[in-house]
């Protein structure tokens, strides 16, 4: 079957392999006579689902004994009110370094909760880059340090991060978890959105050292507190079934491919592709991001021509390539080359950036 040389940038391409393997226990999983989706959660064929996603997330990431994996609904926008809502105390400050439109959605929402301070932005050069190390200056009173690990809209990504903190430093790392290795003791909380590394919509991983979950707030609605998940395996309540399911399987995949240290690489190889093909244009291509913070994940760009950059996107789409216009928010192109997008794709593509420079 064809396949589609598929660069959106969320929902996003997965796996084939992992595509075809559902496909093939759709109608009798684990020979219940029923399609995931029927399962009880109560099962223990599901359980054993849900084990093993647990499972293989802590042996891909390698999750220490002392943090808990969480699985939540609502998407990544969920944990931007949870966050402050479970951490934000009386005299306590949440700190955000901005970089980028989720981030921002992220500080929006604390703002609504408690006392907040933004404490360093890349604003001011339309978020090219990631801030220096050194730039950042949490508050004495910091609760926490909230940082978004990539950035889809501009392209951009943290290659380090801050550490020697007083306080847990949190990641938003719902378009680059499971793409390179981290070390998962530099975050008191890590949570990422499923459908651009780890599967499908509909699921948010929380990973969140113990010490954080609190058992005294029980002023929250019980479905806002980290402790309701973590007491009861996130099965409190019915759980995104299918959905953790096919993260089970991406997990699954990424451990065949030879776990993070070759998906790194291979993540490496293909930003090559397209950095090249932007670096060696003459200024035909305008990479956004400066090159000390490009993304891996997202490959953000112009064209200096705005005529030619309209057809570029015409041309690349009936060759069809699929979801290079960029965010509607700042427009020009983006390719997003996520682990499940083919290397072979990704060439495809900055070959066909070339000739249509060598054309124009």
């Amino acid at each position: 079957m064809k396949r589609a040389l598929n660069f959106n940038a969320g929902p996003a391409a997965m796996p084939a392999e992992v595509l075809q393997k559902a496909e093939k226990h759709w109608l009798n999983i684990a020979d219940t006579g029923m399609a995931v989706m029927e399962l009880s959660h109560r099962s223990k064929e599901y359980e054993q689902i849900h084990e093993n996603a647990i499972q293989g997330l802590r042996k891909l990431l390698s999750i220490p004994s002392d943090y808990e994996v969480l699985f939540i609904q609502g998407g990544a926008s969920l944990q931007f009110s949870m966050i402050p809502m479970n951490f934000l105390h009386e005299n306590t400050s949440g700190n955000y370094v901005l970089t980028g439109s989720w981030s921002e959605k992220a500080l929006k929402e604390a703002q609504k909760i408690g006392s907040t301070a933004p404490i360093a932005s890349t604003k001011e050069n339309s978020y090219r880059s990631i801030p220096q190390l050194s730039d950042i200056n949490t508050t004495e009173n910091a609760a926490y340090l909230h940082i978004t690990s990539n950035n889809t809209i501009y392209g951009t990504q943290w290659h380090t991060y801050p550490t020697q903190l007083h306080m847990p430093l949190i990641a938003d790392m719902s378009s680059d978890i499971l793409s390179k290795q981290i070390d998962i003791n530099q975050f008191g909380m890590i949570y990422a959105g499923a459908q651009k590394n780890l599967g499908p919509s509909g699921v948010t991983v929380v990973i969140i050292h113990k010490d954080l979950i609190s058992q005294d707030n029980d002023h929250l609605p019980t479905m806002l507190q980290y402790k309701t998940y973590a007491n009861n395996s996130s099965l409190y309540n019915t759980p995104p079934t299918l959905a953790i399911y096919l993260l089970s399987l991406v997990l699954e995949w990424a451990e065949e491919k030879g776990g993070l240290q070759a998906i790194e690489k291979m993540n490496e190889n293909k930003a090559k592709y397209l950095y090249d093909a932007i670096d060696e244009s003459d200024g035909f291509y305008l990479g956004h991001a400066e090159k000390s913070s490009r993304s891996l994940m997202n490959v953000t760009f112009n064209l200096a021509d705005k005529e030619k950059e309209a057809l570029f996107l015409q041309s690349a789409s009936d060759a069809g390539f699929i979801g290079l216009n960029g965010h509607r928010s700042i427009g020009g192109c983006r390719a997003s080359i996520y682990n499940a997008v083919p290397e072979d794709h990704v060439y495809k593509l900055a070959q066909f950036m070339k000739s249509f420079k060598r054309n124009s």
